[in-house]
């Protein structure tokens, strides 16, 4: 039987994919429409959105996951249907708050001076419909990740994509005409519709779920939770995840703050800072984000599995679940990260046309191992009901990386590597802190009888692909010269991987959708 945990791993990893590349495609083709002064004004309008969806929101989703986890495991179906019902309640009321403040606040925005361009009026009023129905979707996505129902999520987001881009990209060309503030509200209201429609697939799952599960006789015994309780739940988890969401932007404008000062004091120019600042932020950290869309999509399944188990004082399959998503993170960074450091220079050339960017690239990958780590680990801290951690870990993180950054950027010969140093220790302290505290609670620490394999493994590969690599740059373009690189290397590591016994035929039959290939048939 297939795993239900790693088959919406699996789901939710190729949902991300197909995401990410329909946003990429889209993003490529509404610039070509709207060019750099039409894009301009859309991204005056999207930073205030994204702040209004985080308060509208403030982290409940995954609380809601936690929560409906824990009641489901004790068999508490109308609990279950409590928590959501309160939470839907909660997030109608703040999701319709924040958009009608968006909406009659948009003018306050540009006379104020917070805006400065005018013409993101109608792009602001456009995204303000959105925030009610992504505010209601993050509800119905983690009531049914409770469930450990990966699928309405992932479909939902593809739904929400497609819908998405041919609105913004129709829209845009229809009304590019009549100005570009027009174009730029018209792409605007790509986000809005976009959501109604992954509402509407969000809704036909909720009313798929069993109204009376086979095992829905069996309720707990004592009283129902009161709503007072959990409504005080909710907000005791939401409050810690929603400031760890922050923590992402208030540690990128540090950098912001920081590393172009102390490139100057290195010695290099106004443009040369810029342009290296350009290369770490804009492109070297976007692909370690994508090369953890595993651990990402592992990280929000793992928190209702762990919830599940953690409600029942089910201490031995807590651990083994933990295990097991250490296990498939091993698996999914520590390859990325050697095949990244190998072949830094194509990728950026090819995607970006910036060889340059090599250098801040290659130490930046190094940090993909870590940040693969530090989602699962705050995923499985977050099922374990303790949100306040990785906050306090992020910070005391974020610390470190800010006294890097200041001593190692303003060294002449390290430059933007330093500062590239400095955003692998604040992701690998934040996840060896968390990994202090999973031992505490769970038992489990690392597995080097595993990590080691995969470690000589992605070693071996990363040797084979570095000798690989230039005789067929030489005879190909460097997209395919690298395509070919990376699909023989992860060959490779697999190989190597099961004569060392780091994979072997059972972690094959668990796989969704390959598994059956791999078990005996009767």
């Amino acid at each position: 039987m297939v795993n239900r945990f790693l088959q919406g791993t699996l789901i939710l990893t190729i949902a991300g994919f197909v995401v990410k590349a329909i946003g990429s495609i889209n993003w490529i083709l509404l610039s070509r429409v709207l060019g750099g002064e039409g894009i301009g004004i859309y991204q005056m309008a999207f930073p205030i959105y994204l702040l209004a969806l985080q308060l509208s929101s403030a982290g409940i989703p995954i609380a809601i996951s936690i929560l409906t986890a824990e009641k489901l495991a004790r068999y508490d179906y109308k609990g279950a249907q409590k928590v959501f019902k309160l939470s839907f309640n909660l997030l109608f009321a703040t999701g319709l708050l924040f958009s009608i403040l968006m909406y009659f606040g948009a003018d306050w925005l540009i006379t104020s001076g917070i805006i400065v361009d005018s013409r993101a009026y109608l792009a602001l009023i456009a995204l303000a419909p959105a925030i009610f129905f992504v505010t209601l979707i993050s509800c119905y996505r983690g009531y049914l990740q409770g469930w450990q129902l990966m699928t309405p999520t992932a479909v939902s987001q593809i739904i929400e994509q497609l819908l998405r881009v041919i609105v913004m990209l129709g829209a845009a060309y229809m009304l590019l005409p009549y100005g570009l503030d027009a174009a730029a509200g018209g792409a605007s209201m790509g986000a809005g519709i976009g959501a109604f429609g992954a509402l509407l697939v969000l809704l036909y799952y909720y009313y798929k779920l069993p109204s009376a599960p086979e095992d829905g006789h069996v309720q707990p015994d004592g009283p129902t939770e009161s709503a007072q309780s959990i409504i005080k739940r909710l907000i005791k988890l939401a409050l810690p995840i929603s400031l760890a969401s922050l923590m992402l932007p208030i540690v990128s404008n540090l950098d912001l703050i920081i590393v172009p000062r102390r490139l100057a004091v290195a010695g290099f120019s106004m443009n040369e800072t810029t342009e290296l600042f350009g290369y770490l932020t804009g492109m070297a950290v976007p692909l370690i984000n994508l090369a953890t869309i595993i651990t990402a999509a592992l990280a929000t399944s793992i928190v209702p599995a762990i919830s599940n188990a953690n409600a029942i004082g089910d201490k031995q399959n807590v651990y083994y679940r933990t295990a097991g998503a250490m296990r498939i993170s091993f698996m999914s960074t520590v390859p990325f990260t050697l095949m990244l450091y190998v072949l830094a220079e194509p990728v950026v050339s090819v995607i970006y046309n910036a060889p340059r960017a090599a250098g801040a690239t290659q130490i930046t990958a190094i940090a993909i191992f870590f940040l693969g780590l530090h989602q699962v680990t705050t995923g499985i801290l977050q099922g374990l009901g303790k949100p306040t951690l990785p906050v306090i870990n992020m910070g005391i993180a974020a610390l470190c990386k800010v006294l890097l950054n200041w001593n190692l950027t303003a060294l002449p010969w390290m430059g933007i590597t330093g500062a590239a140093w400095a955003t692998v220790a604040d992701i690998g302290v934040a996840a060896l802190l968390n990994l202090i505290w999973i031992k505490k609670y769970t038992g489990y620490f690392l597995d080097f009888s595993l990590l080691w394999k995969n470690i000589v493994s992605a070693i071996i590969m990363g040797v084979a692909m570095y000798f690989m690599y230039p005789p067929l740059e030489a005879i190909m373009h460097k997209f395919f010269a690298m395509a070919i690189t990376a699909f023989i290397g992860g060959i490779i590591y697999v190989i190597i991987m099961f004569l060392l016994k780091g994979l072997n035929k059972h972690d094959a039959q668990r796989m969704p959708l390959i598994g059956k290939f791999f078990r005996e048939k009767a």
